[in-house]
């Protein structure tokens, strides 16, 4: 029996939340969590996203990994192709998608920026080049924290994908670490 919507959704939230906490990189785990959820891969998108996490390359000062991931699977998925590059008018259906997703996220988060979103959810920001703030960050719970922003982007992109006619591959649907 396939899964419903729900579960999809509900899945793609768990694999978010878990993917993030054990392996970090909120960029790359958002994606696993969808295309995992959705039982679909690639190698390229997913390893093009390594250097996203933390508001980029770990600054901080960038949009969420995670929504910057979702927003690449909705690309993926929906964007403009190589022979259409020049038709200006081809990736509007993946802007529309993209910014569906930003507003339903600056509707939870309030904002995009990693920084500020570390600041509304938990409190207080960090330097993660700085090892002793790198440890702070872990002590403070940010991975838990992180997670869940995680989980929510990773379900809001499948709602907005599996909305937009995708048709996930259910027998390919597994979880990456078991």
């Amino acid at each position: 029996m396939e899964p419903s919507k729900t579960e999809i959704l509900e899945k793609a939230y768990k694999l978010g939340e878990k993917y993030e906490q054990k392996c970090t990189g909120c960029a790359q785990t958002a994606i696993a969590a969808i295309f995992e959820a959705l039982g679909i891969w690639n190698d390229d998108v997913f390893k093009a996203a390594s250097g996203l996490a933390d508001g980029l390359g770990l600054t901080g000062d960038g949009s969420c990994g995670a929504l910057v991931g979702g927003s690449m699977v909705i690309g993926y998925l929906f964007g403009r192709e190589k022979h259409n590059f020049s038709d200006m008018y081809k990736p509007m259906k993946s802007y529309s998608l993209v910014k569906k997703l930003h507003d339903e996220y600056i509707k939870k988060y309030g904002t995009c920026r990693c920084y500020d979103v570390q600041k509304s959810t938990i409190g207080k920001t960090f330097n993660l080049w700085d090892p002793k703030e790198l440890k702070n960050a872990v002590k403070s719970g940010m991975l838990l924290n992180c997670s869940k922003v995680v989980g929510n982007v990773a379900k809001m992109a499948t709602n907005i994908i599996l909305n937009n006619g995708f048709q996930p591959n259910i027998s390919k649907s597994t979880d990456l670490e078991g």
